[in-house]
């Protein structure tokens, strides 16, 4: 089913800003997690870890799973297609791995706050669950930016289903 124009950049710019909202919650998510590992004043690293659990459910969670249904939807109801063309697919595989480790992080994520919010940490309180936060955020960061790269540059190339579909014509139902 291919969209009316309107729907189609209503849906664009949902999808857009989805996706370009959860790479500016997760860079400020970052922050958070550089501050809490990283502070002497222990009620800033109390307030990282507080307003990263908060930061993770209430912002980033919905704009990932935003960002991966309207590109569904984009995907599905223009003439790009889900499975035609390698770089939506790449773009779909890594919404989907930033998805999966979103979720599988926030158990830490709320431990962490737990924590933070019955004790004060020292420097060395918990270092090793403490940095997997900047490491994740940091590499979620990256990963966030391939699809912005893929969706601009748009790098030629169809999948066997793509070249099968070009190479199939139309079908009765859209003569």
């Amino acid at each position: 089913m291919i969209m009316t124009p309107g729907l189609r950049k209503f849906a664009l710019t949902a999808h857009v800003a989805s996706s370009v909202g959860s790479l500016g919650a997760v860079a400020g998510f970052l922050v958070l997690a550089v501050a809490g590992l990283t502070s002497k004043d222990p009620q800033m690293v109390r307030a990282a870890y507080l307003a990263m659990e908060l930061t993770a459910w209430y912002v980033i969670v919905p704009l990932v799973l935003a960002s991966l249904v309207t590109g569904l939807v984009q995907s599905v109801g223009t003439p790009w297609g889900l499975f035609r063309h390698y770089w939506v697919v790449a773009k779909l595989l890594l919404n989907l791995v930033v998805t999966v480790v979103l979720l599988l992080q926030l158990e830490l994520i709320g431990y962490l706050a737990d924590v933070a919010a019955e004790t004060t940490f020292s420097n060395t309180d918990l270092y090793g669950l403490r940095i997997s936060p900047v490491i994740h955020a940091a590499g979620g960061l990256l990963v966030l930016l391939v699809p912005v790269a893929l969706s601009l540059y748009k790098p030629r190339g169809l999948t066997p289903y793509g070249c099968h579909k070009q190479h199939e014509g139309p079908t009765a139902a859209q003569r």
